[in-house]
């Protein structure tokens, strides 16, 4: 694509990147209500039978992921027009999902200042190796790696590191303002548990706020794994690296069922997302629609999306992901030792 294509195809998206606040509105509403109502379901639903509540917690946790969609744009000042609103509701809605907003704001706007850069990768982002990385690496460095990796730590574990450890403590070097947010969040969350702990028993907030936030955790895990990682992404090196280029072919288009669409505050147009952030999650499907160079978009769907689970390693040398198992024979070769280029993954 031509330096004077990209800049239209960003000046184009770019006019979508206007807050409705009647939009903002109805979908706090339309989030916010149902997520207290089922979560209040839920608790009524224990004095029938806990195998009843856990199914209507679950289905709370599920707009959980919407609350954090709108969240995430209150990060990118997008969700309003107003800078004050997104920082009041993203600090409520941080709190509701236990994301502190400061700290998030930073890592996430970091993460899309570097997506796809092989030469920054590290903040806000799923740790990805090069095949020839992977190669090099010691044994447990290549045991560190496959166990970050495998699904059930990923999407088992994850949710819990995420929620008790990330989430919770500040970085080294962290800004005032940044530091004192994480407090508030933190301190918000003690004292809104303590109460419903109080008020309810321990026993029943942990059968409906457990898979309320591990439901909510794995999918929402799941979301940001899957939009970057299919077979053919886009990563390059920073010489070479191109932002746009990251956004359109770096970023997937996840067409959901509408259903899981709305659920997710239409995060599956990440393409959309990753090349214009001011663009509220309620504009996002309409940005693509008029958009045709973004339907190009490499697209996955809920079928398809599942054969990420083996994209492991990027391949520099091809420009993919690949598996373990691809590059099993290749640590032979490196054992040998020689100085003779290693074979391409294709000849395997």
């Amino acid at each position: 694509m031509s330096q004077q294509k990209q800049t239209e195809l960003k000046k184009n998206v770019a006019s979508f990147a206007k807050p409705d606040k009647s939009a903002g509105i109805r979908q706090l509403i339309n989030t916010l209500v149902p997520f207290f109502l089922l979560w209040f379901l839920a608790y009524q639903s224990l004095s029938v039978s806990v195998w009843l509540a856990v199914p209507v917690a679950m289905i709370a946790g599920g707009f959980v992921i919407r609350m954090f969609i709108i969240f995430h744009d209150c990060t990118h000042m997008s969700f309003f027009q107003n800078k004050k609103a997104n920082r009041i509701i993203g600090t409520i809605t941080g709190i509701i999902t236990l994301f502190p907003f400061e700290q998030w704001k930073r890592e996430h706007s970091i993460h899309h200042a570097t997506s796809s850069n092989l030469d920054k990768r590290g903040t806000g982002d799923v740790w990805v190796m090069t095949v020839d990385e992977y190669l090099e690496a010691s044994f447990w460095g290549r045991m560190a790696y496959r166990l970050y990796r495998h699904p059930l730590v990923m999407f088992g574990l994850g949710p819990i590191y995420l929620f008790c450890i990330s989430n919770r403590f500040n970085r080294k070097g962290a800004k005032r303002k940044e530091r004192m947010n994480t407090h508030l969040t933190n301190a918000s969350i003690v004292v809104i548990y303590g109460l419903l702990i109080w008020a309810i028993g321990w026993q029943a907030f942990l059968i409906i706020q457990f898979p309320i936030l591990y439901v909510s955790g794995a999918l929402g895990i799941w979301l940001f794994y899957v939009q970057h990682q299919f077979e053919d992404s886009y990563f390059e090196d920073e010489s070479e690296w191109d932002f746009v280029k990251a956004a359109v072919d770096g970023s997937s288009y996840y067409k959901l069922p509408k259903i899981l669409q709305w659920v997710s505050g239409s995060i599956g147009f990440h393409h959309v997302h990753h090349l214009s952030p001011r663009v509220p999650n309620y504009k996002l499907e309409e940005a693509h629609e008029s958009t045709p160079p973004l339907q190009n978009a490499t697209t996955i769907t809920l079928a398809s999306s599942l054969k990420s689970i083996r994209f492991r390693l990027y391949d520099t040398e091809n420009k993919k992901f690949v598996s373990f198992k691809q590059v099993k024979p290749l640590l032979h070769h490196t054992k040998l030792q020689t100085n003779s280029k290693r074979p391409s993954i294709q000849e395997k």
